[in-house]
Formats: structure tokens, C-alpha cells, sequence
């Protein structure tokens, strides 16, 4: 936990060195992006995955990074995942719930099957996960950082996608509850909500959105993995020390429109 009077030079509060940090969903573009940046800012990452192969990932050192296959919806896997880091390194000083699933369906025509896994696998893995990593933070008794991965579509719902914004607003106030309840162990809790992030093939996939989040966004790019892992490494540094509960926009501006 850093101190409240730190006064190390501000690129010095940014490192992350000595600390051990979980991602889920690291596999994918974003939770790939996340783990990089957390890594080269010091930070000893813990890749979850489901099935994405995570051997890509390497530390600061070059050295592939501690991973752990899990499907967050067992019964164990919040545990195994804790246990993962302290097992092979001793301790957890954060994570990062990246792991989500995402898919358009009309609300009116929602079945309960598809409304129950987006919040199944968005709002209640995430739950449970939060849960076990801040019991292990609790007993170190040093603090910590809990980050979500949220979107802009938890601040405005897109047609088509009502219950993965449902899910994703669910974090946004799960984020601000968690701070409050752990805020006294020293543990804070943020959340982080991107909006359009790159990838490949999603112009070819997706020309009309594409052309117009361009036309709309004030910053006139799309984001991309790395934008949303430098989010992740200002909440979990002490640079933001006396920052929790807050919902960080990592949007390029969109939000300041109505609608793209």
C-alpha cells in the first residue's frame, strides 16, 4: 500500500515491479494488451484463459508468463486462480476482470438461456473471482487493486447488445460497492470502460461502424489494447493512490456525443 505522502517522481509510481497481478481473459486482443503493458511497467502478470493459448505472453525478463486454464463459471475456479499466484509467487496485489463474452440478440426476443450466461459469465464470474482475490489481499494485509473491465455500453446501451449492456453497467456499480466495503483493508477497486477497440478484420467485418466511430469520435481513431492496458497500469499504480470507485472512460470522446 503506498504511502499517502509519497514522493517519488511520478514515472516512479507508475512501476509496477514486485507486484503480482491476475488477468482473466488474457488470451484475447484486449486481455493480451492488458497483461503486456502490466508487464512492462514491472508487474509480475497471472494469465487466466479459458482456452486462448497464452504462450505469447512473456515477462519483463523475456521468461513466459505464470498461466492458468479455468472456465470462470466452476465452482473452484475463483480459488484456483487465486492459488495460482500465491503458489507460484507468493502473493496477489491485483487483478483485472477482463474476461467477457459479448453477443447481439434483440431484447424483446431475449431467451432466459442468453440472458443468464451474459450475467452468468460478465457480473457473476466477476463476483466471485473479486471475492477470492481480495480475501488473499486481505490476509497479506498490504492493499491491493481490483480493476473491471467494464464498456461504454454500461454508461449507453447499443441496439442489439441491451443485456451485455446490462452486464456491463452491473460492473460499473459493482466496482463503486466493492470500494467502499474494501477501501479500509487498503484495496481499491475501479473500473475501466473502453469503447471501440481495434482488431483484425473488424473493418472488413464491421465497415459502418467502423467509418462511423471515425466520423464521430473527437479523437478520430479507433482504440486499441494497449490504450485500454495503460488504463489498467494508472489503477493499479500507486500514480492513482487515492482513486477507487471511480468509473475511468477510455472512449477517444465518443461519450461526449449523444450516440455515434
Amino acid at each position: 500500500m503506498a504511502d499517502h505522502d509519497d514522493l517519488r517522481a511520478p514515472a516512479d509510481l507508475l512501476r509496477l515491479d514486485g507486484r503480482v497481478i491476475v488477468v482473466t481473459g488474457a488470451g484475447g486482443g484486449v486481455g493480451t494488451g492488458i497483461a503486456q503493458r502490466l508487464g512492462a511497467a514491472g508487474a509480475t502478470v497471472v494469465a487466466h484463459t479459458r482456452s486462448s493459448p497464452v504462450d505469447h505472453l512473456v515477462d519483463a525478463a523475456g521468461n513466459p508468463v505464470t498461466s492458468v486454464e479455468a472456465d470462470l463459471l466452476a465452482p473452484d475456479a475463483p480459488q484456483r486462480i487465486v492459488a495460482a499466484a500465491i503458489d507460484h509467487h507468493g502473493r496477489i496485489d491485483g487483478l483485472v476482470n477482463n474476461a467477457a463474452i459479448a453477443n447481439a440478440a434483440p431484447f424483446a426476443e431475449l431467451t432466459d438461456d442468453l440472458w443468464s450466461e451474459m450475467i452468468d459469465v460478465n457480473l457473476n464470474a466477476t463476483h466471485r473471482l473479486t471475492q477470492a482475490a481480495v480475501r488473499a489481499m486481505q490476509a497479506q494485509g498490504s492493499g491491493g487493486a481490483v480493476v473491471h473491465i467494464a464498456s461504454i455500453d454500461g454508461h449507453q446501451p447499443d441496439d442489439g447488445t441491451g443485456h451485455y449492456s446490462t452486464s456491463k453497467a452491473g460492473l460499473l456499480m459493482h466496482a463503486r460497492a466493492a470500494a467502499a466495503a474494501y477501501g479500509p483493508d487498503g484495496i481499491r477497486v475501479n473500473s475501466i470502460s473502453p469503447g471501440l477497440i481495434d482488431r483484425p478484420s473488424l473493418a472488413d467485418d464491421w465497415p459502418d461502424g467502423v467509418s462511423r466511430w471515425h466520423a464521430t469520435t473527437p479523437l478520430r481513431r479507433l482504440g486499441t489494447a494497449a490504450d485500454v492496458g495503460d488504463a489498467c497500469v494508472f489503477l493499479c499504480s500507486d500514480l492513482s493512490r487515492w482513486i477507487t470507485g471511480i468509473a475511468l472512460v477510455v472512449d477517444g470522446g465518443v461519450l461526449t456525443r449523444p450516440t455515434w
